[in-house]
């Protein structure tokens, strides 16, 4: 199934043109060439990644086909989506992943959770490569943890809702620059240890 692409003016934000892509298979690589071939010749200003599954995996359960599953979503599905729409970062683009704090070596203090624990560490590491790789091409690259968000991947347990995270991502996006391209932040605005 081809992703489903939408575009509309915004005119609360003053963002001219906004195109949303649901429906990506980040694990296909035709899934993501449709959208390539939809941008045609376009530059891209900000192209956020959002792509995320989780299944426990612990102890209990050293299932490495569910860690399997979630480094070829979570850490390749981006690594993919930049790979098949880098021709359209150009200078003064803006590249963000969604990433988690989950993913953080040096915040891990409870331990389990080792698939999405793992692939998110993965993810990390990638998107600080392409923040020293692309500066040369003028594009900053962001890492937000959007903080614990009421969602299905939460059970609907959370301290913000999808529109807080989102709107608090936004701030993040307009504030990211060359100078802070790299950075791990959470929405909030503070750094976070890798």
């Amino acid at each position: 199934m081809p992703p489903e692409l939408a575009s509309w003016n915004d005119t609360a934000t003053r963002r001219s043109i906004v195109e949303f892509v649901e429906g990506v298979d980040v694990r296909s690589a035709a899934s993501l060439g449709a959208v390539a071939r939809h941008l045609g010749e376009r530059a891209v200003d900000v192209l956020l990644v959002v792509a995320a599954v989780s299944e426990r995996v612990d102890l209990s359960n050293l299932d490495v086909e569910i860690i399997q599953r979630l480094f070829d979503v979570n850490a390749l599905g981006p690594v993919r989506v930049v790979a098949a729409l880098l021709d359209h970062v150009r200078p003064g683009s803006k590249l963000v992943f969604v990433t988690s704090r989950m993913g953080s070596i040096g915040d891990n203090t409870s331990g389990g959770h080792y698939a999405y624990r793992m692939s998110k560490a993965a993810l990390n590491m990638a998107a600080r490569s392409f923040a020293i790789d692309l500066r040369a091409r003028g594009v900053a690259v962001g890492l937000v943890h959007p903080g614990f968000v009421q969602t299905d991947m939460t059970g609907g347990r959370g301290e913000v809702t999808p529109e807080e995270a989102a709107a608090k991502i936004v701030e993040r996006i307009d504030a990211l620059t060359l100078e802070t391209s790299g950075e791990f932040l959470h929405a909030k605005g503070y750094p976070l240890p890798w």
